[in-house]
């Protein structure tokens, strides 16, 4: 992992804040696993942001994302290749993932692998977005190395308080539970729309 831990950093006093460096990094690499969007924000050569979402791939080391070559996010990181990624849903407790980046590679020609594929294949196929004309439109590759991962944690438990192995499980399994729920919501959400538009075509 390339993300640093500075020599000077020390458990945050305030609560909503991870105890350790390390608690910070083991909180935030599952989300990278797990979630399926990040959001990138970039700065412009005026110096005002740009924030936008986008799918990714995480290796373990570095996080991947496709671009168009012309699209504003890429055009800032040509020229600023630091930037801030956030990650995970905020849910009742703002654990979020913040993260302070590099941009390593910007690439054309970009070769999508076929994970990317298999991790998006539910919102992509006949009537959305398929592979071909993903390729043809996001031909560039942007590879995104973590530099940082931020303390703050929302509204999460007070520093000091460290919880017990069996509180630690007990709310692994309903934080587990609740990002199930909440992607069987997304999936009937996006049925009714698909419903919605098959009826609307042949009204």
């Amino acid at each position: 992992m390339n993300a640093s831990v500075p020599a000077t950093w020390h458990a945050p006093d305030r609560p909503g804040y991870d105890p350790t460096a390390e608690r910070t990094v083991a909180r935030v690499l599952p989300m990278l696993g797990d979630e399926r969007v990040v959001w990138l924000s970039t700065v412009r050569p005026d110096g005002t942001p740009h924030l936008v979402p986008t799918w990714f791939l995480w290796d373990g080391t570095a996080i991947t994302v496709f671009s168009k070559p012309d699209a504003v996010k890429a055009r800032n990181l040509r020229a600023n290749p630091r930037l801030m990624v956030a990650v995970g849903d905020p849910e009742d407790d703002f654990s979020v993932g913040l993260i302070e980046a590099e941009a390593t590679r910007i690439e054309g020609d970009a070769v999508v692998p076929d994970a990317f594929f298999a991790k998006y294949a539910a919102e992509m196929g006949p009537g959305r977005l398929d592979r071909e004309t993903f390729r043809t439109l996001y031909t560039e590759s942007i590879r995104i190395v973590p530099t940082r991962f931020l303390a703050w944690h929302g509204r999460g438990a007070p520093a000091s308080a460290a919880p017990a192995p069996a509180a630690v499980a007990g709310a692994s399994a309903a934080g587990l539970a609740a990002r199930i729920a909440a992607g069987l919501d997304r999936v009937r959400a996006r049925l009714r729309g698909v419903a919605a538009g098959s009826v609307a075509a042949t009204a």
